[in-house]
């Protein structure tokens, strides 16, 4: 059996991959067709948009927060009801933690994914042969199938670009004229995922677009090969079932599509919007995932319900597992860009600030009681301990060397900056 089964890369960031994901993704289920959309790498906000476009959970494949193996799973399995995968590679096509090693690349090479480049030809012509022969020769391992331009405003233009890619050995695919009615509006290093965007109709807007000018047809042609043979069924998680609430709204929706998974084996998961709601509701586990909680500081502020719900239940007892935004909204305050301090659910002695704003980016491994974690840390707010604490972990970057962050627990509470990838192994919300 063939599926058309693809990734799509470039030779680096900010080069339209995921506009071009997202209108790809849309192209194919408007077609009916059953599309299945993953990201590459520890992005939480890619995700998000693939989810929209196709209408369908998109999952994260990541080599260092993931063994091969379950990668390969993830695909299989999630490929396996699908008419069409698409992958969204991360950066350039051959960078990794350490050179390529982790990259998309290393992905593609794994699911033996044909990658499909997309490429800024605004100002370029003929010496994109040399760009494209290097990226079709650098690794016998990497297929790549195709090429499409960005940001090519006239059909001359393609045709010199074209011509390029022929003598290179790849295949054009088209081009995608620039647009201003396709750009998705990014905050920080990443898409904003902000409500007062129309992200529908951005989305629909590319796909109609997109479709002037690539060959959509030959685009699943040159990408079909053998469809991946999901593994057999994990057993199902043993011992008590839990009730898990999972916090969900515009302000909490930093999530992993796995971790979610995992969550849901170990028991029953209701959501609740710490926004809107007056408590959580009753449950053995409350996850505050990531997000952005500085851009609903006054609502958070002023639901004083929820506020002393979460300190009543983590008083009691009640176990609290809280990632980047959420460790922002357990502590005391949140001190905006002017410097106002909007109380939080002050449960941990932390306040946090968005006044001067420093970028934490990178994978983390933590180290607790003998075992080993991974995740990933991006976040432009400050923390201050209000009384000091010590970290229950031992937490590294990628190459090992140690960062600053902690891992806070204080009674049946966890929290931390780094965001927790456990969809492969759920030890440690099983505690």
């Amino acid at each position: 059996m063939t599926k058309t089964q693809f990734l799509i890369g470039a030779p680096s960031s900010d080069s339209g991959k995921t506009t071009l994901t997202l209108a790809l993704l849309r192209l194919f289920a408007d077609r009916g067709q059953k599309v299945q959309p993953f990201k590459c790498g520890p992005d939480y906000l890619d995700p998000i948009h693939h989810t929209r476009a196709a209408r369908r959970p998109s999952v994260n494949l990541d080599l260092f927060m993931m063994s091969p193996a379950h990668v390969q799973a993830l695909f299989a399995r999630h490929t396996a009801t699908a008419d069409v995968a698409i992958a969204e590679g991360m950066m350039g096509l051959f960078d990794g933690v350490d050179k390529a090693e982790g990259s998309s690349a290393d992905i593609a090479s794994l699911l033996g994914l044909p990658v499909v480049l997309v490429v800024d030809g605004r100002a370029m012509a003929y010496s994109a042969a040399p760009l494209l022969a290097g990226f079709r020769q650098f690794r016998p391992d990497v297929k790549i199938a195709g090429v499409i331009f960005n940001f090519v405003n006239s059909d001359r233009h393609y045709q010199m670009l074209r011509a390029a890619a022929t003598d290179a050995g790849v295949e054009a695919l088209g081009y995608v004229p620039r647009n201003e009615a396709m750009r998705l509006p990014e905050r920080h290093l990443g898409l904003a995922v902000s409500p007062e965007h129309d992200y529908e109709t951005i989305i629909a807007h590319a796909a109609a677009h997109v479709a002037q000018t690539v060959d959509i047809d030959r685009l699943l042609a040159l990408t079909a090969g053998p469809a991946p043979t999901p593994p057999p069924s994990a057993p199902r998680a043993t011992g008590r079932r839990q009730r898990i609430a999972v916090a969900r709204d515009e302000v909490f929706n930093f999530t992993y599509h796995e971790n979610l998974c995992a969550l849901a084996d170990l028991g029953e998961i209701v959501e609740f919007s710490p926004l809107r709601d007056a408590a959580p509701p009753a449950a053995d586990l409350i996850y505050l995932a990531g997000g952005y909680p500085e851009l609903f500081l006054e609502q958070l502020a002023t639901n004083e319900p929820m506020r002393h719900a979460l300190q009543a239940y983590a008083a009691g007892g009640g176990r609290i597992f809280a990632e980047c935004g959420g460790l922002m909204y357990l502590g005391r305050h949140i001190i905006d860009a002017t410097g106002k301090r909007h109380p939080m659910a002050g449960v941990l002695p932390v306040e946090t600030s968005m006044q001067a704003r420093r970028l934490t980016l990178g994978y983390r491994c933590v180290e607790w009681a003998g075992r080993t974690f991974r995740g990933h840390e991006f976040h432009y707010s400050t923390l201050t301990e209000t009384t000091p604490l010590t970290s229950v972990a031992t937490v590294t970057d990628a190459r090992g060397r140690a960062v600053p962050t902690k891992v806070y627990r204080q009674g049946g509470v966890w929290a931390s900056y780094v965001h927790f990838y456990w969809g492969e192994e759920c030890a440690l919300l099983a505690e």
